[in-house]
């Protein structure tokens, strides 16, 4: 805990002193700390032997509020933006501890009292797979991980001078999305307490020149490429890249929304490994072993923007599906970040339901 209590000072610190140097300059923003105590989710029974105590940890933030000098700012209610570190004890020695480093959004309901952030971001677990010394660990197979956290709080602000205070649920997701087995990955639900602290004296007046405006656009057409790395499920059979080409056309029905279709191809060589090992190992499943890796899929889709960012959730159909593995309708969701009207990258995770196959790295042109 003394480990925490020092992160929690200097990060007090750097971002008071950043207030303070931008000379007379008004920046709205605040910092608050959540302490969290819950259960791991049992989503998979190979997990339930890591399921021994009750997880606990902190998550420390640092948040921008926005006052509707932009359009999106008013479309949304006037979210914040901003980052945040997490700390869990899985109190599970198999499990060991997380760290985790994130940036999120705040989207504030009733009166601006009822709060949903959503954070996505990197961690760092002490304790992963290691066929030695840790083999019972099957829920983290590399010391880095992928890692989502929803947390919902109720809130008040400056109920004593700047101080205000807040309490809530979490959910926390763990994985490395199969980028090295095994990963059956951790969720954990937790109730959540904390205070806030508001780094300015006053808040800015909140921008209401609302847009009226009806908002219209044609279809337009985009193509991705895709790629990183992965392995099976069969754990040491090795990380293979992958190759993804993707064309969509996508239609904006608001300001907020654009739905899709499309249809991508797949080349995924961790496949061909795992075709061979089925081949062998399981002859009553009828594989050769020649079969070909080689996939492809239609898509329909959404689209959230917001600002430069957006959010996007694709649900998939594999129409070319030579060798079964994990069903054949798959998921996509992730964020896009644009650059300019037509340049965008994008960072997704694939997915067959619960079971994760690939993190994907992608850039895209949107015509």
């Amino acid at each position: 805990m003394r480990k925490l209590f020092f992160a929690f000072v200097v990060f007090w610190g750097v971002f008071v002193s950043g207030q303070e140097k931008k000379d007379g300059s008004k920046h709205s923003s605040y910092i608050d700390i959540n302490y969290f105590y819950g259960n791991i989710v049992q989503h998979n029974t190979d997990i339930q032997h890591l399921i021994s105590g009750h997880p606990t940890g902190l998550i420390l933030s640092w948040n921008h509020k926005t006052h509707g000098k932009e359009d999106w700012e008013q479309l949304y209610n006037y979210p914040d933006y901003g980052i945040s570190f997490g700390y869990q004890d899985f109190r599970n020695r198999t499990l060991g501890e997380n760290y985790g480093f994130y940036a999120h959004y705040n989207f504030y309901f009733l009166k601006r009292n009822l709060v949903l952030r959503i954070g996505q971001g990197l961690a760092y677990t002490t304790n992963p797979y290691d066929k030695e010394n840790n083999f019972r660990n099957v829920a983290f197979g590399s010391h880095i991980l992928s890692s989502t956290y929803l947390m919902l709080n109720y809130k008040k602000e400056r109920i004593f001078d700047r101080w205000g205070i807040q309490a809530g649920f979490s959910f926390i997701h763990y994985s490395n999305a199969n980028v090295r087995a095994p990963n059956t990955s951790v969720n954990s639900l937790a109730f959540n307490i904390g205070v806030n602290y508001q780094l300015e004296p006053g808040e800015p007046e909140y921008h209401r020149n609302m847009f009226i405006d009806k908002f219209t656009e044609p279809v337009r057409y985009n193509m991705v490429f895709r790629s990183g790395i992965n392995e099976s499920d069969v754990i040491g059979s090795g990380q293979y890249p992958f190759y993804i080409f993707s064309f969509y056309a996508d239609k904006r029905i608001s300001r907020k929304s654009a739905i899709q279709l499309g249809s991508d191809v797949f080349y995924s060589n961790f496949l061909k490994e795992y075709i061979r090992y089925r081949g062998i190992a399981y002859p009553e499943d009828d594989i050769s072993g020649d079969e070909d890796y080689k996939r492809a899929g239609v898509f329909i889709g959404h689209e959230l923007f917001i600002n430069r960012l957006s959010f996007i959730a694709q649900l998939g159909y594999y129409v070319y599906y030579p060798v079964e593995f994990e069903g054949r309708f798959y998921q996509r969701l992730g964020i896009k970040r644009y650059f300019g009207e037509k340049i965008f990258a994008a960072l997704t995770l694939k997915t067959h339901a619960a079971k994760a196959e690939a993190v994907e790295a992608g850039i895209g042109i949107r015509l």
